[in-house]
């Protein structure tokens, strides 16, 4: 009976903590990208001077690839973005040109946003690029979350000097990261917010991007819709649908 009770007590120990940090947000990540995904978003840029809208199409592959189609404005419909494995290239229709994106780049701003082009096609790895530690538990807006702390590896090629990661504690969706610099400065952060459901997942569908070194800068996605985990026609992630010009 007393190994009966001793074995009980681990089962329910590790049922209430079974994760280490990388468990968790791979999780939280793979609930937020799936394995492949198509979905059409808005993306609003706001600055103390104007605000400004995009809506988008777009295919994923993981983190291997990836084609975003600005669909609206008019200005900007058919400039497009595609991914392969580690190159990037940006399609301008208007003066039908290609160009592209070297690795320096990646962290720079997509299209005016407070997004990087790292964050919109997904090329940073947070399981490769980080040591992860679980340190402790908070409270944001009244969910609990499991906060975990990611340092770069020394090898890494990512310009944060650290982040912090929010997981939910009770369906792992993510509900903010704070980006620092090497000196120890909150440079931005991201908030997901609104969860809805698209097919069979509940994901935030509001994700908004608050600049913390440009006072009223911000930028917020709103997912319109989005499908998980279907096929995609290889030809999506090619040079001749990049160029299609449609």
């Amino acid at each position: 009976m007393k190994l009966l009770k001793i074995f009980l007590l681990l089962l329910v120990s590790t049922s209430v903590y079974p994760q280490t940090a990388s468990e968790i947000i791979r999780k939280s990540e793979d609930l937020i990208k799936g394995k492949t995904a198509r979905g059409t978003f808005e993306m609003i840029i706001a600055t103390p001077d104007y605000t400004r809208t995009l809506k988008m199409e777009s295919w994923w592959v993981g983190n291997e690839k990836a084609l975003i189609v600005i669909k609206y404005p008019n200005r900007e419909a058919g400039n497009k973005t595609l991914k392969i494995g580690n190159e990037m290239w940006n399609y301008l229709k208007n003066t039908e040109t290609t160009i592209k994106i070297p690795p320096s780049m990646m962290l720079q701003s997509w299209n005016g946003s407070d997004f990087t082009n790292d964050d919109l096609v997904r090329e940073s790895n947070l399981a490769k690029d980080y040591y992860q530690k679980l340190i402790g538990e908070d409270e944001l807006n009244g969910v609990k979350c499991w906060k975990i702390e990611l340092i770069p590896k020394p090898d890494a090629p990512v310009v944060w000097g650290k982040l912090y990661y929010w997981v939910r504690k009770d369906d792992y969706l993510p509900a903010k990261v704070e980006y620092y610099d090497e000196k120890g400065k909150l440079v931005r952060y991201i908030e997901y917010k609104e969860i809805k459901k698209f097919g069979k997942r509940n994901i935030p569908s509001v994700w908004v991007m608050h600049n913390v070194a440009k006072k009223g800068h911000s930028t917020t996605i709103k997912i319109i819709d989005m499908e998980f985990d279907i096929n995609i026609n290889n030809r999506i992630f090619t040079f001749r649908e990049l160029e299609r010009g449609d």
